[in-house]
């Protein structure tokens, strides 16, 4: 054997520079379902059906392509556990001459590969930008945010930019039209988003997966998620086609057992590389010059991705393994049962934990202002926040789960995600959410029996650590509103707060 070409759950890219110059007589491709990957963390039935489905038909488009694979399936007798395992054994069988992959996104895996035998580790072309890039941006600059970041990813690709290269409509983003609410009336009809074809391959995995993995969270009944090419690129038609139009608006808006609204719902195809983020975005572009989508829509999707996904690539490889211990704010607290069981009366956690059981998904603003919220004001461990969001989310992959939990929603890691923490009070959802109408709290009420625990922790939150956010310019309006409260109000509140964790704890 000449080369043998490892590809990992996540790589699923039939485009990879590790098949680049594949010699069918010579070379191999090795996959392997290692029951370490799924069971180092609980994780839902939903995540698993997706890596193992899309693995196994990617296996077999390679094989259809005259190509040796050799996969080993979880459920084969004497399956190796590891991926490490798997590679030792291969190297053993076959003696290759070289060993090749793609760089993974998890540096645990990275670690595991690297202790089982010498490989020689090739870029992701997935991605619009690299990690060298990402430094280089950032090298010598006081401030390097993700808008610098998207700004200068804008201009490089000159997407919405006109012939001056000037941002079309006049402004670089348009996230203050992208905060509308539904209204009392709620958000009307919506088009939801296709089931993935029923066919037998992943008829077999969901079977196998509840009958080898009872224990794990949630339910693979429904599984719905696109695991081929060709069914991810239907989703984004579909997207594109459907609900892209209404995505601007209504981005940050809740609806309870609403969990797509106008969302994509295309995270788990991209992560696992089934499509790329180039044309994800370019199909968005062409419904805008087209007249089928308006601009702040089409601005705000591409944000994401190209700004906000490849910021996160950026500081998950370009800060290293050290990042996921990050703890800046030194919270401590383990995250609490009914994130994993929906068992709570606080209706926005109720319903979004709920659709996590059902769904293995929540969109970004459940996952920032209501979840991860939640977790930073009860002061979670941020590794234990990121480790739960990995085991519950179908999309969650190390690199793209890190940032977004350690960095953006916990504001763990100091500011590089974002300059402030993303602390609000029941205030928020009740604005952005029909939640609170069929809640029992009140999230005007910081203290008292009504008193809504996301009110009573922010005040806390901001009390306890109003020294930290002084000199933090966009923190100056609530510290302000903090300082207004009296010292009984203040120690009021620290007392609910107590009370608050001793009881849900």
């Amino acid at each position: 054997m000449r080369r043998l070409i490892l590809v990992l759950g996540d790589q699923l890219d039939a485009r990879s520079a590790a098949l680049d110059g594949f010699d069918p007589a010579r070379d191999a491709i090795q996959m392997t379902e290692a029951a370490e990957e799924a069971t180092y963390l609980a994780q839902h039935k939903k995540r698993l059906v997706l890596f193992f489905a899309a693995m196994r038909h990617f296996a077999e488009g390679q094989r259809a392509e005259g190509r040796t694979v050799l996969y080993r399936r979880v459920d084969d007798p004497g399956a190796p556990g590891t991926l490490a395992d798997s590679l030792r054994r291969a190297v053993a069988d076959h003696a290759p001459e070289e060993i090749l992959c793609v760089e993974p996104g998890d540096w645990r895996v990275r670690a595991a590969l690297d202790a089982a035998a010498p490989i020689r580790w090739l870029e992701d072309r997935h991605f619009l930008s690299t990690p060298a890039e990402w430094l280089a941006m950032g090298a010598g600059r006081k401030r390097f945010i993700l808008e610098d970041f998207y700004r200068e990813m804008r201009r490089r690709t000159g997407w919405l930019l006109d012939e001056a290269g000037q941002p079309l409509g006049g402004a670089w983003n348009f996230d203050k039209e992208n905060r509308k609410s539904f209204g009392p009336d709620g958000p009307g009809f919506t088009p939801g988003r296709p089931d993935a074809p029923d066919d037998a391959i992943t008829r077999e995995v969901v079977r196998m997966v509840e009958a080898r993995f009872p224990d794990a969270p949630g339910s693979a009944v429904g599984f719905a998620e696109p695991v081929t090419r060709a069914q991810a690129l239907a989703h984004l038609a579909d997207f594109v086609a459907h609900r892209l139009c209404g995505f601007g608006d209504h981005q940050d808006a809740i609806a309870m057992g609403e969990p797509t609204l106008w969302h994509s719902r295309l995270s788990a195809a991209l992560n696992l590389k089934l499509i790329s983020p180039r044309e994800v975005c370019e199909a968005a572009l062409a419904a805008y010059a087209e007249g089928r989508a308006p601009l702040n829509a089409v601005e705000g999707f591409v944000r994401q991705i190209l700004g906000w996904r490849e910021f996160a690539r950026g500081v998950y490889v370009g800060l290293g393994p050290s990042y996921l211990d990050r703890n800046e704010l030194g919270a401590t607290a383990e995250p609490p049962r009914f994130l994993w069981t929906a068992e709570t009366d606080m209706a926005c956690i109720r319903d979004a934990v709920g659709q996590l059981q059902r769904e293995a998904y929540a969109h970004h603003i459940q996952r920032l202002m209501v979840l991860g919220l939640f977790l930073m004001l009860w002061g979670a461990n941020p590794r234990r926040a990121h480790d739960w969001h990995m085991a519950l989310f179908v999309d969650a992959i190390d690199w793209v789960s890190a940032p977004n939990v350690i960095g953006m929603s916990q504001h763990a890691d100091g500011g590089v995600m974002g300059t402030k923490p993303y602390c609000a009070s029941g205030a928020y959802i009740d604005r952005m959410s029909d939640c609170c109408r069929s809640c029992r709290y009140d999230p005007k009420q910081a203290t008292g029996p009504k008193a809504c625990p996301f009110t009573t922790l922010y005040w806390d939150f901001l009390d306890r650590r109003a020294a930290r956010f002084r000199g933090n310019m966009r923190m100056k309006m609530q510290l302000a509103n903090l300082d207004r409260k009296s010292p009984e109000d203040r120690a009021a509140i620290r007392r609910a707060a107590d009370a608050l964790r001793e009881r849900i704890g």
